[in-house]
């Protein structure tokens, strides 16, 4: 049996948004910035797709940028509002220990120049509150930056209570969305957001195109620069076959939001049920404020790059933690900053699903992961002398 469960890292196109690309790679294929009826075609379908994705985030079309995916988006929320709050003498962002890098690197240049960065305590459960958040609002801060979901363990956000507390303080609330859009319910209106970023790759969309939702009224700090696409604050031809096939998805996805998010969280638990039966073994994050589809361990005694080659020997593709720090022999900074030590960090799991994976498949994946964890504490002399009463178990 063959299972993918590395979707936080990327998703399989669906048909869906293949079928949506295709028209846009042979008949509409003008640049839509060109006067002429075949550029206009393009841009109409550019206009229509723009209000497609604002409708689903509950907000307005202008309100909507195109970006290559979610680390520019980041990066342009980011840079946008930390210019906007300098011009007004305002150098205090606020975040959090466990970011995506494309926050976090964003954060630490801007420290080279001059801004002050506050990261708040995730905790065990990796989460933040609304309370730790106004408690550290500053008269100088310009931005708070708090993901909606992790991307290697899954713990949601309280996004709205904190958008809450950002709009009475009147500082601005950017929410990296990438891991939760379309596959919870999101409204930028009603939860308060003023800038979020999304990715199509995560919900079966095409790789390489993404949005920045910005609330009117902020201005944007160009990253790119060239020509007037994106009202000119995003510079190159739009890639209309990516855009098409984003939409597409995204509105697949959101249109069976409910039923696979029920789908997901039943599979999700049973993991987790399953996997914490090893001995020794522990669940990162909160166990129910967390995507339907996300279930992330660490193992006493055993190192995350072994099991993950083991696991992909029996046909389990899955990930020790982000995708894009996957070359690293580092620990993972998420699972350092809920307090796991340095050698439980090592031992890291994260299997995440989509709604195609099947209880079948979960079942074999427990089978599977207790086999590969027992033959690699078999052979380990780290896990000899914790047996022998040499070395104290972390883990209970």
């Amino acid at each position: 049996m063959k299972v993918y469960v590395d979707n936080a890292a990327t998703t399989k196109m669906s048909k869906v948004a293949i079928n949506a690309m295709l028209p846009y790679m042979d008949k509409v294929y003008g640049n839509p910035s060109s006067l002429h009826s075949v550029g206009q075609e393009a841009a109409e379908n550019l206009n229509v797709a723009r209000q497609t994705i604002a409708d689903i985030l509950g907000c307005e079309a202008r309100e909507i940028t195109f970006t290559s995916g979610g680390s520019e988006a980041d990066n342009q929320a980011i840079v946008s509002a930390a210019r906007f709050g300098e011009r007004k003498g305002k150098k205090h962002i606020i975040s959090t220990a466990f970011e995506h890098h494309a926050v976090l690197h964003t954060l630490a240049k801007l420290e080279k120049e001059g801004f002050e960065v506050t990261l708040l305590d995730v905790g065990e459960k990796g989460l933040v509150t609304a309370k730790q958040v106004a408690e550290n609002i500053r008269p100088d801060t310009c931005l708070v930056t708090i993901m909606y979901a992790n991307n290697e363990i899954g713990t949601i956000q309280p996004i709205s209570e904190i958008g809450e507390v950002c709009k009475e303080r009147g500082v601005i609330f950017h929410t990296d969305a990438v891991q939760a859009v379309g596959h919870i319910h999101i409204n930028v209106k009603e939860q308060n957001i003023d800038m979020l970023s999304l990715s199509a790759h995560k919900f079966h969309g095409p790789k390489g195109i993404g949005v920045l939702y910005s609330r009117k009224g902020i201005m944007l700090t160009n990253i790119i620069e060239g020509g007037a696409q994106e009202r000119g604050k995003r510079a190159g031809t739009e890639n209309i076959p990516a855009i098409m096939g984003m939409v597409a998805a995204l509105k697949d996805a959101n249109d069976h939001i409910d039923d696979n998010g029920k789908k997901l969280t039943a599979m999700r638990d049973r993991l987790i049920e399953g996997l914490l039966e090893i001995p020794h073994s522990i669940l990162n994050g909160d166990g129910e404020k967390r995507l339907p589809g996300n279930v992330n361990l660490c193992f006493e005694g055993v190192e995350g790059e072994s099991l993950l080659l083991l696991l992909d020997d029996k046909g389990v593709y899955a990930s020790s933690g982000s995708a894009c720090t996957s070359g690293s022999l580092d620990p993972s900074h998420v699972l350092l900053a809920i307090g796991r030590p340095h050698e439980v960090a090592h031992g890291s799991l994260r299997l995440s699903l989509s709604e195609e994976n099947t209880s079948e498949e979960v079942e074999y994946i427990i089978k599977a992961v207790k086999e590969v964890v027992e033959y690699l504490r078999g052979i380990s002399p780290v896990w000899r002398d914790l047996q022998n009463g040499k070395r104290e178990y972390v883990i209970g």
